[in-house]
C-alpha cells in the first residue's frame, strides 16, 4: 500500500515538486528556488487539511462505537486508532521542529516572519542531515512510523523513506543507487527544496494514516450504508427532442451514502467516484449501423460496496444505449474539388457531437495541417484524389473523397509597366522602354485560394525582329526589361517578339512551384 488516495491538488502539487525538484540539477537561479516557497506552503496547506480530516475519522469511529453500545471490540478498535492519532501527531511535531531547526540554523526568517533568509544555503543542511546523521534518524523515525501502523492496521504498509537503491524510481540508477536516503534527498539541495522534502515526507504520513483510520472505521461498521444523500433523478428517453414531438423520460429517486466509498466499473474498467456518484465516460464508437442511421450497443455496469460486517456485494446491469452515426459537414469555397499542390483550407465539423468535437485530420493523397480553429484543415493534394479522414478525441468518424484540379495556366500579358501593349495596333519606335511581362491569376481561383495564386514571369526572351530575322535579342530573367537601348535602331515595320518559357507560382507555404506552360509568343508591332 503506497498511501492514501490522493486528491487532484495533491498530484498538482507533487507533480510540480518534482519538475522544480528536476531544475534543481540544472543550477537554475533563485526564480526557482523561490517557487519552492509557494509549494512547501501548499504542501502545508494540504497538511493541515488531511490532519483535520483524519481526526474526524477518529471523530466518527467514536460516533458508531457510542450507537452501537461501546462493544468491547469496537472500543478496542477506538483505542488502535487514538494510538494511530497520537503517534502521528508525535511524528508530525517531530518533522516541523526538524524544519524550525533547519530555518533558525541558517538565519531565521526574513521581514515577512514566514519565509527563510538565505532559500539558497545548501551547507547548513547537508551538514546536518548528512554529517551529523540526523538524514538517517529521520529514515528510522519514518519508516518505524509505517512498520506501526501496519501492526496496528494489520494490513501492508509501505516504508516512506528510502536509498537510492531502496527506492522504486532510482533503483537501477547508477547516479542514484549508490546514495543514502540523506544524501539522496538533502545532498546539495537548497534550504527551501529541503524544507518542501520534509513537508512532503508530512503528506506521506498523513496519507498511510488515512488509509490504516479508514481500515479501522470499516471494521465497527463506521462505513455503514446509510443513504444520507437523496437526489431525483430524470432518465430521457433521448435529450434531443424535434419541435412537435413528445420529450419522455423517468423520474426516480437516488441514493448514495457518505460514510461509504465504492468502486464502480464500466465494463471492468474502474471509473471515478465523487461524493457517492460514478463518472462514466467512454467515446461512443459502433461499427454497423441501421436504416436510421443507429447502432445498438450495450455496456456492463457495476457497483461494489462492502456491506456492515465486512461483506462485499456488487450490483450489475446491462445499459442499454444508441450511437448515431455523425454527418459530416464540409465547408469550403471549392468544396466539390481541391486544387493540386495547394492549400485547401476545409472547414469540417460534425454537429452531433456538438462540444464534445475533438477532431484530428488525417489524408491519403495529401497532407493535412491543422487549422488554427476546432475543425479548420488545410489540405494539400499530391494526387488526383483525396480521401480525407477525420477522427474525434482518438475515435474515427468518417471519410469524405475528393477529386483534385491543376491549378489553372495564368494569362501572361506584356505592358509597359501600366497599361497593357496592344499586339495589333503596336506601338512607336520612340516609345520602345519597360517591358514587364506580367502573370495574372484566372479570377475564380484567386478568389478561392489567394494565398495560391501568386504567378510570376521568371524567364524570356525578347527579339527585335526585322523581316525574317532578329536584328537584337536578350534574354530576360524575371518579368522586367529596359529596351530603351533598341529605340534607335527600330524602324517601322520591325517586331518586338516575346518568348516566354519560364513561369513560377509561389503557394501558401512561400514555396516557389514551377508552372508548365510551354512557350507562349507574343507580337507587339513597330510604327513609323
Amino acid at each position: 500500500m503506497a498511501g492514501g488516495k490522493e486528491t487532484p491538488r495533491q498530484k498538482m502539487i507533487g507533480m510540480m515538486y518534482l519538475v522544480l525538484t528536476a531544475l534543481l540539477a540544472l543550477q537554475v537561479s533563485n526564480t526557482v528556488l523561490e517557487k519552492f516557497i509557494f509549494i512547501n506552503r501548499s504542501l502545508e496547506s494540504t497538511v493541515a487539511e488531511s490532519n483535520s480530516g483524519n481526526s474526524q475519522v477518529v471523530a466518527r469511529i467514536q460516533k458508531q462505537v457510542d450507537e452501537q453500545g461501546n462493544r468491547k471490540a469496537d472500543v478496542a478498535v477506538l483505542d488502535k486508532a487514538r494510538e494511530v492519532r497520537e503517534r502521528t501527531q508525535k511524528v508530525i511535531a517531530e518533522l516541523n521542529e526538524l524544519k524550525t531547526q533547519i530555518v533558525e540554523g541558517t538565519g531565521g526568517v526574513d521581514e515577512d516572519g514566514v519565509s527563510p533568509k538565505n532559500i539558497s544555503d545548501e551547507e547548513y543542511l547537508a551538514n546536518l542531515m548528512i554529517n551529523k546523521g540526523k538524514g538517517e534518524e529521520l529514515k528510522s523515525m519514518l519508516n518505524d512510523y509505517a512498520a506501526f501502523l501496519q501492526q496496528k492496521a494489520g494490513v501492508k504498509v509501505d516504508p516512506i523513506a528510502y536509498s537510492g537503491s531502496e527506492h522504486p524510481i532510482f533503483a537501477n540508477n547508477p547516479n542514484q543507487n549508490n546514495k543514502s536516503f540523506a544524501e539522496l534527498n538533502f545532498a546539495q539541495t537548497p534550504l527551501v527544496a529541503g524544507l518542501a522534502t520534509i513537508t512532503q515526507f508530512e503528506t506521506e504520513v498523513l496519507m498511510r494514516e488515512q488509509v490504516v483510520l479508514d481500515e479501522l472505521a470499516r471494521s465497527v461498521g463506521a462505513q455503514d450504508v446509510k443513504f444520507d444523500k437523496i437526489v431525483p433523478m430524470v432518465r430521457p428517453e433521448a435529450k434531443v427532442v424535434a419541435a412537435g414531438t413528445k420529450y419522455v423520460a423517468d423520474m426516480f429517486i437516488a441514493a448514495s451514502s457518505s460514510s461509504i466509498n465504492p468502486d464502480m466499473f464500466v465494463n471492468g474498467k474502474k471509473v471515478p467516484v465523487a461524493d457517492g456518484f460514478g463518472k462514466v465516460e467512454f467515446p461512443a464508437t459502433a461499427s454497423n449501423y441501421d436504416a436510421e442511421g443507429l447502432s445498438k450497443q450495450t455496456y456492463k455496469a457495476e457497483i461494489k460496496v462492502t456491506l456492515p460486517g465486512g461483506k462485499d456485494t456488487t450490483y450489475t446491469n446491462n445499459i442499454e444505449y444508441f450511437v448515431a452515426k455523425p454527418v459530416i459537414q464540409v465547408q469550403s469555397a471549392s468544396v466539390q474539388a481541391l486544387y493540386l499542390q495547394c492549400g485547401n483550407e476545409l472547414n469540417v465539423q460534425v454537429p452531433a457531437l456538438g462540444n464534445n468535437y475533438q477532431p484530428n485530420f488525417t489524408a491519403e493523397g495529401a497532407t493535412a495541417i491543422e487549422g488554427n480553429k476546432r475543425g479548420v484543415v488545410v489540405v494539400v493534394p499530391n494526387s488526383k484524389n483525396v480521401k480525407l479522414n477525420v477522427s474525434s478525441g482518438g475515435t474515427f468518424i468518417g471519410s469524405e473523397n475528393f477529386s483534385v484540379r491543376l491549378v489553372p495556366k495564368p494569362e501572361i500579358i506584356p505592358t509597359d509597366g501600366g497599361r497593357e501593349l496592344d499586339q495589333k495596333t503596336g506601338i512607336k519606335a520612340s516609345q520602345l522602354g519597360r517591358l514587364v511581362m506580367r502573370a495574372d491569376a484566372d479570377a475564380s481561383f484567386k478568389e478561392f485560394l489567394p494565398n495560391d495564386a501568386n504567378f510570376r514571369v521568371t524567364g524570356y526572351t525578347v527579339y527585335l525582329a526585322r523581316g525574317n530575322r532578329p536584328v537584337e535579342q536578350q534574354k530576360v530573367s524575371g518579368p522586367e526589361v529596359n529596351l530603351r537601348q533598341w529605340a534607335a535602331k527600330a524602324k517601322g515595320g520591325d517586331r518586338i517578339v516575346i518568348e516566354v518559357n519560364d513561369v513560377k507560382r509561389m503557394n501558401f507555404k512561400k514555396e516557389v512551384l514551377d508552372v508548365p506552360m510551354g512557350t507562349k509568343t507574343f507580337t507587339i508591332p513597330i510604327n513609323d
